[in-house]
């Protein structure tokens, strides 16, 4: 993991320290020191020349001069009589021909060096394919962990809206299993138009500072929340198929359904999907919360056959 930080480290300081370079798609002949940065161009480094860095993306490389550092991009390079102190190799060809001399360092990454038998390497050659498989596999029970523990906090959220909005989630709820179709579309749209009508208010001066709290946090909440209201309705519906649905806090079905819409969400677009119809039950429940619907008139009770007698 220290060399690749290293290498990363030396290819950036060979991209940003050497003053006078060359960032080219034609042919480089260099004359003096400094640095050679070529993209889709070659480099020719004549004998009796010393360069101080050449850096070649998807090119090509002769090299019979000196070069204190050599880096390749999806490139080729063919040192014949060459000097070179340190070499890194990615995605790329290095030839090193005869009489060439590398007295440092050689680090690859998915590359691969050709030594002809007169040319000499005295520094060590490092293959950093096996260092990255390394770290995805020391990574691994990171991963793991880190998913657990997120997972953990998503069931720990679901039971708490369960707790605390349970007349709420059962009303969205209610929405998707009644009107799914209205629900989606009003999911959909409105991930499109919250976003812009907020970005919207950032560009006045009043409102900058509403736009800025709802597309930072109110929006995310809200997904958030939808998401969760969606895997509760998950959680019910497998309940429902055994009998066994709770009656006021969805708690069992909250722990269920998180723990399934996660699993689902490993396949393409399901997480989704399941946050846009969560968004648009509680886009719906709200503006029904606004503008409830109105009251049916009273059936008229008709009047009385006789009218009533003064007495």
């Amino acid at each position: 993991m220290r060399r690749l930080i290293a290498v990363a480290a030396s290819v950036a300081i060979l991209l940003l320290a050497f003053a006078p370079a060359a960032f080219a798609a034609d042919p480089v002949s260099w004359t003096g020191r400094g640095a050679i940065v070529s993209v889709d161009g070659t480099v020719d480094v004549p004998s009796g020349q010393m360069v101080d860095a050449v850096v070649v993306v998807r090119g090509s490389a002769t090299i019979e001069g000196t070069v204190n550092n050599l880096v390749l991009f999806s490139s080729t390079a063919t040192l014949t009589g060459a000097t070179a102190h340190h070499l890194v190799v990615v995605d790329s060809t290095a030839n090193l021909g005869p009489g060439t001399t590398v007295d440092g360092s050689i680090a690859t990454l998915h590359g691969d060096v050709y030594r002809d038998a007169s040319a000499v390497v005295t520094g060590p050659t490092t293959t950093l394919d096996a260092d990255l498989g390394a770290l995805a596999i020391a990574l691994i029970p990171l991963v793991i962990i880190a998913s657990i523990g997120f997972l953990i906090a998503m069931v720990v959220a679901g039971l708490a809206l369960a707790a605390f909005g349970a007349r709420q989630t059962r009303t969205a709820e209610d929405l998707i299993t009644r009107r799914p179709g209205h629900v989606l579309a009003t999911g959909l749209v409105g991930t499109i138009v919250l976003p812009l009508f907020f970005g919207a208010l950032i560009l006045s001066v009043i409102g900058a500072p509403i736009g800025l709290a709802m597309l930072f946090i109110g929006l995310p909440l809200l997904f958030f929340v939808g998401w969760l209201v969606a895997a509760i309705w998950v959680g019910d519906w497998l309940l429902g198929q055994r009998g066994t649905r709770e009656p006021v806090h969805p708690y069992k079905a909250a722990v269920l359904g998180v723990i399934v819409l996660a699993l689902l969400g490993l396949f393409p677009f399901v997480t989704g999907i399941a946050t846009l119809f969560g968004v648009g039950a509680l886009l719906v429940a709200a503006w029904g919360s606004i503008r409830p619907d109105a009251p049916a008139p009273a059936t008229n009770p008709g009047w009385p056959t006789t009218m009533p007698t003064a007495g």
